[in-house]
């Protein structure tokens, strides 16, 4: 049966739903307001920087990602127990059950087939926005003994939460790397993504399927999103790091290379879930072993949808503010570097997906550790 045809963007306003999560002093330098994908603003008014339109939000690019998920989820968006599957996955959400809703891989791969695509896209056009940060970051210095050894670049990666989505977007900014960049991608979550990650793994390296009628022009630029090689250093681990010691976190993120920690669509749900106490431990382990010039890249929902209650009184607090509270005040260690409070991230017209898919809007915020740690 073939694809239905049309704008995938419904009238349905929700905001995505949120992925599962691991169970101010000014800073120095002032945040660049620079995103590739930036477009109209919750108002209606535009931006007042300029717009660079990245891979990721060209249609060709979009109905290439879009034909991986398809290819690799078909048998799941065509299962008769689709939407009541995904009808349960909703409510779990909507409870906060993240147990329930990411416990086993049939919920998993139902949530990666609706809601993943839009937000692989999305963070792929973020990765492509912040580039000079990460090319800055993946420049491997060589001994000083072996100064006759060019620097090669590698670049490391902690991803906090989810990973269906952000496999797909490095995979992305990685096929897009000429000359070819080496990483090393470690996808941390709570619930069991280990089937999805290695399927989607696959999907990325493999061509996506098109009509054997297709034209000589359309076959020859029909190649992988990213070749096996570039995602030969992608790990996947189930642990909860909120319950990880210090020592565990260091292990993580601790070398001689600055690393990129991200958390998407994760943050939120820490200090919702997790609390205060626990994640604000985490944010400090964090600081007190992540080699310097690291960054920590910060998206979520924006304005009230990402509040966390503090407190007997249950007061309630931005997430941006704590974030920055305790980044930037408390240990003196990081740098905001780039900071968008809503941005809107647009699919192209006229796509082909089976189910409608929605633009989706979110806040970044981007943070370069000093490696210097007032805490004590």
């Amino acid at each position: 049966m073939g694809r239905p045809k049309g704008n995938l963007r419904s009238s349905d306003k929700t905001k995505p739903l949120p992925q599962s999560a691991s169970k101010p002093k000014a800073p120095s330098s002032k945040p660049t307001n620079k995103q590739a994908n930036s477009a109209k603003l919750d108002d209606g008014s535009e931006n007042d920087h300029p717009v660079r339109v990245s891979i990721a939000q060209r249609k060709a690019y979009q109905q290439k990602v879009l034909n991986t998920f398809q290819g690799f989820f078909n048998s799941v968006l065509s299962s008769e127990n689709f939407t009541t599957i995904l009808q349960e996955v909703k409510t779990a959400l909507f409870n906060r059950d993240f147990d329930k809703a990411f416990g086993n891989e049939e919920y998993n791969e139902a949530y990666a087939a609706r809601w993943s695509p839009t937000r692989a896209l999305c963070y792929a056009s973020v990765l492509d926005g912040i580039r000079p940060h990460l090319d800055e970051l993946s420049r491997t210095k060589k001994a000083e003994d072996d100064a006759e050894v060019d620097n090669e670049a590698n670049l490391r990666v902690v991803a906090i939460g989810g990973a269906a989505a952000e496999i797909v977007a490095f995979g992305s900014y990685l096929g897009q790397q000429d000359p070819p960049l080496s990483s090393s991608i470690a996808l941390l979550d709570v619930a069991p993504w280990a089937g999805v990650v290695e399927k989607l793994r696959a999907g990325l390296a493999t061509p996506p399927q098109i009509s054997k009628y297709a034209s000589a022009a359309i076959q020859a630029a029909n190649t992988p999103i990213a070749d096996l090689d570039r995602l030969a250093g992608v790990t996947f681990k189930q642990t909860d790091v909120l319950s990880l010691k210090k020592e565990e976190v260091s292990s993580l993120v601790g070398s001689t290379q600055p690393v990129l920690i991200t958390l998407l669509f994760t943050l939120n749900e820490l200090f919702t879930v997790g609390g205060m106490g626990k994640t604000t431990s985490f944010l400090l382990n964090l600081t007190q072993t992540v080699p310097a010039g690291s960054l920590l890249l910060v998206i979520d929902s924006p304005g009230s949808y990402s509040e966390a209650t503090v407190g007997k009184e249950s007061k309630r607090y931005p997430m941006q503010w704590l974030l920055d509270k305790i980044l930037l005040e408390t240990t003196g260690a990081w740098e905001k570097v780039e900071s968008e409070e809503s941005v809107w991230f647009r699919l192209s017209q006229d796509l082909e997906y089976p189910i409608p898919l929605e633009d989706m809007r979110y806040q970044m915020h981007l943070y370069r550790s000093c490696g210097k740690d007032d805490t004590g």
